[in-house]
């Protein structure tokens, strides 16, 4: 399928690994003009390479730490600057935060600017030009908005979903849409090394979460993402889709 991508400007925060990684090359190889974006150059010049390598245009590069209180309005500044309109907007920037102290301030604070706040403030920032264009997607990068334990990313993820329907709601007629992709466990170093570091751990949770049976590839939500920052998925919006594998909690 044809996406309609070329010549799009495409924007991926987080996109320095796991699965802003996979969007940034799947959306090169449909044609868009990437920017790529995250805390730290050298993983986005290794990206840009690849990107390079396979066959697209360099892409832009532009470090920003979003969980920072200014991370957001300088991100849209520096793109200002290299003189680039947003047609699609990925905001994959984030993280689990899990809290060892259940009512700490700084951590609830850090973890809602990042998973929640920045995205908000980037789009807010971004979509003026959209609407004035007639198009524009977003696309939000969400996740699980239950938890067993305390950790400051989930009730962040669940206000980005709503949120992400209520703009919906707003910018639907005007030709921007806005869409939240909810991954499950992704083969990602976040994942692999902090929440399922070893090989038994992660077959137990398999075993006990995922029909599909196995964890999924990054590349497997960077196919949705590149699908819903598409011209063919104009009437889809205020939606969250689960990449995930069918993953439950069986009851025995």
């Amino acid at each position: 399928m044809d996406l309609r991508l070329t010549d799009k400007t495409c924007l991926v925060t987080g996109a320095s690994t796991g699965i802003g990684r996979a969007t940034a090359m799947a959306l090169a190889a449909e044609g868009a003009r990437i920017v790529v974006s995250a805390r730290s150059r050298p993983p986005l010049e290794e990206l840009a390479a690849a990107i390079v390598a396979a066959g697209g245009p360099p892409p832009t590069i532009l470090t920003a730490d979003l969980a920072e209180p200014d991370g957001p309005p300088r991100l849209a500044e520096a793109l200002r600057g290299a003189a680039r309109s947003v047609d699609v907007l990925v905001n994959n920037a984030g993280g689990s935060r899990p809290l060892d102290v259940w009512n700490d301030e700084a951590a609830w604070d850090e973890g809602f600017r990042l998973n929640f706040l920045a995205a908000r403030r980037l789009t807010e920032a971004l979509v003026p030009a959209m609407l004035e264009r007639g198009f524009g997607r977003i696309v939000n990068v969400s996740g699980a908005v239950v938890a067993k334990s305390f950790n400051a990313a989930t009730p962040a993820k669940a206000a980005l979903e709503s949120w992400s329907k209520a703009a919906a709601a707003a910018f639907a007629g005007r030709g921007v849409t806005v869409n939240c992709v909810a991954p499950g466990r992704i083969n990602s170093p976040q994942i692999l090394d902090r929440l399922h570091p070893t090989e038994e751990a992660r077959r137990a949770y398999i075993a006990q979460n995922i029909p599909a049976g196995r964890f999924g590839e990054p590349g497997e939500a960077a196919a949705l993402i590149a699908f819903l920052a598409s011209e063919a998925a104009g009437y889809i919006t205020g939606t969250t889709i689960p990449v995930d594998g069918g993953a439950l909690r069986l009851a025995f």
